[in-house]
């Protein structure tokens, strides 16, 4: 089955076949437990149960980095930090930045949308 032409072909197709077969012994793990996630407990079990043991340490060192960079990041889905969170804006804020674009957009609705924002020049100290 090493021949030349098919090789390629083969080395491509590897990286798929493990994850397909990792994903769905994960599926069957996460169904027994009647969990409807597939959470990093049923990834390592099912590392075992395949008989790829050795990987183990490796995913769990991954999964441990991936923990600790998610929870230094500042949270992609939420619009608004929470308070004291440090890197968004505060309600008020939000609230006042709202205020200022409804009023230029009203602005540029009465000149006729030539006029530039006022608050530009404001925000670019």
């Amino acid at each position: 089955m090493d021949t030349a032409g098919s090789r390629p072909k083969d080395d491509v197709s590897l990286p798929k076949e493990f994850i397909n077969l990792i994903s769905s012994e994960s599926n069957e793990i996460c169904s027994k437990d009647e969990k409807r996630t597939i959470a990093p407990e049923h990834v390592l079990r099912a590392l075992e149960i395949l008989g790829f043991g050795e990987y183990i340490g490796e995913v769990q060192a991954a999964y441990e980095q991936h923990k600790n960079e998610s929870l230094e990041s500042p949270k992609v889905g939420g619009r608004w930090a929470k308070e004291g969170g440090g890197g968004g804006m505060t309600e008020e804020e939000a609230i006042a930045a709202q205020q200022r674009m409804f009023a230029e957009a009203r602005a540029r609705m009465n000149s006729g949308g030539a006029a530039a924002p006022a608050a530009q020049a404001n925000d670019s100290d």
